[in-house]
């Protein structure tokens, strides 16, 4: 059963249905502190006061007592239009999460006696991961006595590097990890568009 919570409007028709945990703030008479530090909505701190002194500052202003930092002491509350500042909190967590791409981590693995043409193969496939966005790993692996080359799967990570630098730089240096050579490569910021 899904519990549906009303909010009461002075003056108002009735009950509005409201989503709970819709606002993380509490404005105006949802605060409960005694006192709280206010601020004004240009970054100006006016000071410490009781909370019926703050509300009717912002009232004479035409403006809501907004708690911004309900855990310090006593709570800081700022005199703002919540309604402009809610749409401009929307908008930079908008902005943030666009900025948080999430990489994933493409593996390319080679083997030591690698051919030219499945090298090349490979290393558009790696260049096409790191236009995505994507991390690359490259890794040589060796078995048995093939470990015994590892200066051949060093040189081809070495040459993999080289022919992806236009699209990449490197975020882990060659590396031996067990019976395999690796590095990864990170994508190349690249120009924003305009």
């Amino acid at each position: 059963m899904k519990l549906t919570f009303y909010a009461h409007f002075p003056g108002g028709g009735g009950r509005v249905p409201r989503k709970e945990n819709q606002r993380r703030q509490k404005i105006n008479h949802e605060i409960r502190a005694k006192e709280v530090r206010v601020v004004e909505a240009d970054g100006k701190m006016i000071g410490i006061m009781t909370l019926s002194s703050a509300l009717k500052k912002a009232l004479e202003q035409e403006l809501d007592l907004v708690e911004i930092a309900p855990k310090a002491n006593p709570p800081v509350c700022k005199i703002i239009d919540y309604g402009k500042f809610a749409y401009e909190q929307q908008k930079r967590e908008k902005a943030q999460r666009k900025q948080q791409q999430q990489q994933q981590m493409k593996e390319i693995r080679f083997k030591w006696r690698t051919q030219t043409h499945d090298f090349n193969f490979k290393v558009r496939h790696a260049k096409d991961f790191l236009e995505a966005g994507n991390k690359v790993k490259g890794s040589v692996m060796f078995r048995g006595r093939e470990i015994t080359h590892k200066e051949i799967g060093k040189e081809l990570l070495k040459k993999f590097v080289e022919d992806l630098a236009d699209v990449s730089k490197v975020d882990s240096p060659i590396r031996a990890e067990g019976r395999s050579i690796t590095v990864v490569l990170a994508p190349a910021k690249t120009k924003k568009k305009k």
